[in-house]
């Protein structure tokens, strides 16, 4: 099984991958960052929503979300966070893949390094195609990624995460030349300990702006923050915006 494909790693992880003040954070951030603005009716697809972090914040902005994972789990969760709001967020289970829904969204986003999950390049890069035909002509694409830059400044000794109840040990380790990483996890509570990890593509702000190219957007962005701040030395995070050119040729002629 693909570490991925594992529900019981995002269950037995959330408190870490999925902690109160993302929901904060992403709440936040839909509020006031130019790169998240949606008007009531825009059609946003959540690519990799976990428990509807930023779907439905996104929705009680008016929006129409479609939130796709592959984890029932975390649908499940998504689904509760949306009936709490009040609001109404269709949730789809599926392998990003294979989910393609054609000039179906004004906007695509996939947040907290939701993407380089497959071992096979071309399988990361069928991802973006799939975006590029999932968005309306003149829609556009937001990617939100730990970058190899940023990534470089990371890697190194273990982390500890402190926790509800216990923390968290993280041990990353780089693959195939700087291409991808492996990060162990081990929780510990009391006396049990779980174990898991994840590995997944490392990816430069150049290398991201080429596949993105590949797959056929155009205007490709990158930011530092959701503010809009400049990817450079500074940056925390790598934000990439792209778009689909408003006329519908065929993606990467």
């Amino acid at each position: 099984m693909e570490w991925f494909a594992d529900d019981g790693f995002w269950v037995d992880f959330a408190a870490a991958l999925f902690a109160p003040h993302r929901q904060q954070e992403a709440r936040s951030r839909v509020a006031t960052s130019p790169l998240l603005e949606v008007t009531a009716g825009t059609r946003v697809l959540d690519l990799g929503c976990g428990p509807g972090t930023y779907a439905v914040p996104l929705a009680a902005r008016g929006a129409q979300v479609t939130g796709v994972d592959l984890s029932a789990t975390m649908l499940d969760r998504a689904d509760r966070a949306g009936e709490q709001a009040g609001l109404s967020v269709r949730l789809v289970q599926a392998d990003m893949r294979e989910f393609v829904e054609r000039d179906s969204y004004d906007l695509i986003i996939s947040m907290y390094t939701s993407f380089g999950y497959f071992t096979d390049p071309a399988q990361n890069q069928l991802v973006l195609h799939n975006a590029w035909q999932s968005l309306v002509p003149g829609g556009r694409l937001l990617m939100d990624l730990f970058s190899k830059e940023i990534f470089a400044r990371w890697a190194g000794t273990p982390k500890v995460v402190q926790l509800d109840g216990g923390h968290l040990v993280m041990r990353d380790t780089i693959l195939d030349d700087w291409t991808r990483f492996r990060s162990d996890w081990t929780l510990i509570r009391g006396d049990t300990a779980r174990h898991g990890y994840l590995e997944q593509f490392v990816y430069s702000a150049a290398e991201i702006r080429s596949m993105l190219s590949a797959a056929g957007f155009t205007d490709v962005t990158c930011f530092g923050g959701f503010a809009g701040e400049p990817y450079d030395n500074h940056a925390q995070r790598l934000l990439v915006r792209a778009s689909r050119p408003a006329q519908a040729e065929e993606a990467g002629t």
